[in-house]
């Protein structure tokens, strides 16, 4: 297994681990996202993990002025991180953010954050088995507005 930035020629294989993240967005958006992803002035990094010619593996951090729990600004945070299911349980997940953490120190940072949902119990035992802390828990609200 190999740990190094994406590449714009593998855009689509990216876009496919992405779409295994976040399964409610179409490709088209997910495709967009990634290109605006690469061109975003606060993305830090894209760091994909390979085996053989295979993409099994993404993981992608921008830079963020606030995250919730840290005493820096700006902070790396890890916006999505994803291992395909048949490569789990083999460390490619904490290679990943071993990547991520390497990464954040050569560039002078001193901390990474990031989040998932209350309801993503194996997310939050994968980031503490990593050494994150858990450091706040929200529920968010939104109300559409009448027009």
């Amino acid at each position: 297994m190999n740990i190094r930035p994406v590449r714009r020629a593998e855009i689509e294989a990216w876009v496919s681990l992405r779409a295994q993240l976040w399964r409610e967005d179409t490709r088209e958006a997910l495709l967009a996202h990634a290109y605006r992803f690469l061109d975003w002035e606060r993305c830090a990094v894209v760091l994909v993990a390979e085996e053989g010619d295979a993409l099994i593996g993404m993981i992608e951090v921008s830079l963020r002025t606030y995250a919730e729990g840290c005493e820096s600004s700006p902070v790396p945070f890890i916006e999505g991180w994803f291992v395909a299911p048949e490569h789990r349980r083999r460390g490619v997940g904490g290679a990943l953010v071993a990547a991520v953490e390497t990464w954040a120190a050569a560039h002078g940072y001193t901390e990474i954050a990031s989040d998932t949902t209350l309801d993503n119990t194996l997310s939050q035992r994968s980031h503490t088995a990593l050494g994150f802390e858990e450091v706040e828990r929200i529920v968010a609200f939104r109300k559409t507005l009448r027009r």
